[in-house]
């Protein structure tokens, strides 16, 4: 071979793996976008990157996360929105829904898939939960209908309960509808109430302090992001003051806490992983209908339970998911 021949294949052969590569399609990259802190976005990542797996999407692999928490700052989502959007993400995941509103604001074309305790059709995200239409799809987690059932069980693990102090978080848009719905239980058993709010880890240690005088006999613990991300303080402080209480989701029994009640939150954001990639494939969330959750779950800490003297009634544990010895 002449030596300019050579040369040219050389350079030839230098240039196609660039240019192969060049033509490999971009990592698709989703939004993330929350209102809670990035310790409550942690809690519920193991879901969703589940859900992205099962429609062949890792992270990292062949698709990218752009997190962005507005630390309980609900005021910032509106920016963290426009950011997202300024990214050119293929699809924002929001969670809350002043998540999901500020998405909406902030877009008419990138997809959004929702995760949210309140009806996305009554708070104007969606037009019906069969057919959402516009941008918009996601999962509605129920939680806001839970609360009497809540009280229910908790007044069946402590039928002698005379007292009940409510603990909610007043910067989450959904506490004022947990609480009157709990008040509402309360009163139909002839439970005295006492509410207590909280929105800082020092308001959460005032909160309990008020126990010393007004002694409770049981405590609810109202859904809230900031709690979840609190839940070894109020699981501690709760073991503390010898006060049985109930939770929305199975982490705090799993941390100490009494019992807890809740839709499954690892099943609602793995179904949100796995819209987002069907998605991500193709499909329009114009035509996804809204998951309603179905699966709910109740949890027992046996051993917590002993700690408090108390005998957890053969009917709850026949219907407890789990009970952790």
């Amino acid at each position: 071979m002449r030596r300019r021949e050579f040369i040219t294949a050389l350079g030839a052969a230098m240039t196609w793996p660039l240019a192969a590569r060049a033509q490999q399609p971009a990592v698709p990259v989703i939004g993330f976008l929350a209102g809670p802190s990035r310790a409550f976005t942690d809690f519920v990542m193991l879901g969703f990157r589940q859900g992205l797996k099962d429609n062949g999407y890792v992270e990292g692999e062949n698709v990218a996360i752009e997190y962005r928490s507005a630390e309980n700052q609900i005021d910032q989502l509106p920016s963290l929105a426009a950011d997202l959007v300024r990214r050119r993400v293929a699809l924002i995941v929001a969670v809350a829904p002043e998540a999901a509103l500020a998405a909406k604001e902030a877009t008419t074309t990138i997809p959004i898939v929702f995760g949210m305790g309140d009806d996305p059709v009554k708070i104007g995200l969606v037009t019906s939960l069969a057919r959402p239409g516009g941008n918009l799809t996601g999962i509605n987690l129920f939680s806001s209908e839970l609360a009497a059932k809540r009280m229910e069980l908790l007044h069946e693990m402590v039928p002698a309960a005379a007292r009940v102090a409510i603990l909610g978080d007043p910067t989450f848009t959904l506490t004022e509808s947990y609480v009157r719905d709990a008040k509402t239980a309360a009163r139909a058993m002839g439970i005295q109430i006492q509410v207590l709010n909280a929105s800082t880890s020092r308001e959460i240690n005032a909160a309990f302090a008020n126990f010393v005088h007004e002694r409770p006999d049981v405590l609810f613990v109202a859904p809230s992001p900031f709690f979840i991300s609190r839940l070894v303080q109020l699981t501690q402080l709760a073991a503390r003051h010898a006060v049985p209480a109930i939770y929305s989701v199975r982490q705090y029994t799993e941390a100490g806490g009494l019992m807890s009640y809740g839709t499954s939150q690892t099943d609602a954001f793995r179904q949100m992983g796995v819209y987002a990639g069907r998605i991500l494939k193709g499909e329009k969330p114009a035509d996804l209908p809204v998951i309603q959750s179905t699966k709910f779950e109740l949890v027992i800490n046996a051993e917590t339970a002993r700690m408090l003297d108390l005998i957890v009634p053969p009917t709850l544990l026949s219907i407890a998911d789990e009970v952790i010895e």
